[in-house]
């Protein structure tokens, strides 16, 4: 079980349903324990983790690659084992790895992709899609020839060719660089108003942050929490309370060892952590008592836990 319950009010049915999801490889390796997650229709959800938290695990049992110990993956209603074919239709996926064979052409690569799904050629829409990605100009060149950004876009193409409804992306920004990071956020910012479901990993964690509906924290196999982006920083997330004094001091008064306050090097800062949901936060006797002590105040400056800290917190514990 993981540290928070994992609810959601979905006003539409979800489009994935997990349950109960496991997974042991053969060498003992627990990867995923007992992992619960509904997957809203049209939203983003994050998913963050360490290295070998069981992000790449889950994304791969769920698009039926690697197949799970115990526990079912429903895909719009439809078991993903039982029916593999169709509810694999419904999925894109970008990996991480650069998984493309060499002696192809952008084009064709598409066309070819396109075709394993059953789909119809659709030039138009292909055509659409790559300049989106920028890979008009090398629709007829070899995939070989291409550097590794251009690959990567060429992943993300390849995993749209058959017009997916739900779309995975594991570490889609690793290793490129800033403009396809931009306009991969473009595109899914598109993709998303036309009602397409993305799934992501990423260890940007600003970028999950930014652009997310929801978050998930999985760690050691277990699916910690999973949370809207701002209600998670509002619930989990500490503000800190930064006070600038005209006096240099050397340490802490005694009056004021019950805020555990920190002080800066140059002894002309304090700063004040805290919860800004309890009811006293203590910030006006801390304020109080400074004043009382003969230290004017300078300058006051408050700061709210960003989604890292959140995550590396809760990771830690």
């Amino acid at each position: 079980m993981g540290i928070f319950s994992v609810s959601f009010v979905f006003m539409k049915k979800p489009i994935v349903s997990i349950s109960n999801l496991s997974k042991t490889y053969a060498s003992g390796f627990v990867a995923l324990k007992g992992v619960n997650l509904d997957i809203a229709e049209g939203e983003i959800l994050a998913l963050l983790g360490p290295n070998g938290a069981g992000k790449t695990t889950l994304i791969s049992i769920i698009c039926g690659i690697v197949n799970a110990s115990s526990g079912q993956v429903l895909v719009n209603g439809q078991d993903n084992v039982k029916n593999f074919r169709s509810a694999r239709a419904l999925i894109g996926l970008v990996p991480q790895e650069l998984t493309l064979g060499a002696f192809d052409t952008v084009w064709n690569t598409l066309n070819f992709s396109r075709g394993l799904f059953g789909k119809k050629p659709d030039p138009a829409y292909l055509e659409q899609l790559l300049k989106d990605l920028s890979l008009w100009d090398k629709k007829d060149s070899l995939l070989l020839t291409l550097s590794g950004g251009m690959k990567r876009r060429v992943l993300i193409a390849k995993a749209l060719s058959h017009e997916p409804t739900i779309l995975f992306l594991d570490e889609p920004t690793a290793g490129v660089d800033v403009e396809l990071r931009k306009e991969m956020w473009a595109l899914i910012n598109r993709l998303r108003k036309s009602g397409v479901t993305i799934i992501l990993t990423t260890h940007y964690i600003e970028e999950a942050e930014g652009i997310a509906d929801r978050v998930g924290i999985i760690n050691n196999g277990e699916l910690l929490v999973v949370e809207d982006k701002l209600a998670l920083m509002h619930k989990l997330g500490k503000r800190q309370l930064k006070i600038d004094i005209e006096k240099t001091i050397s340490k802490i008064p005694e009056s004021l060892s019950a805020w555990e306050l920190t002080l800066f090097e140059d002894g002309q800062s304090l700063l004040y952590t805290y919860d800004p949901n309890r009811q006293q936060t203590g910030v006006a006797k801390l304020l109080r008592t400074i004043d009382s002590e003969g230290l004017l105040i300078k300058d006051v400056n408050t700061s709210q836990s960003s989604l890292e800290d959140i995550f590396i917190d809760m990771v830690n514990k």
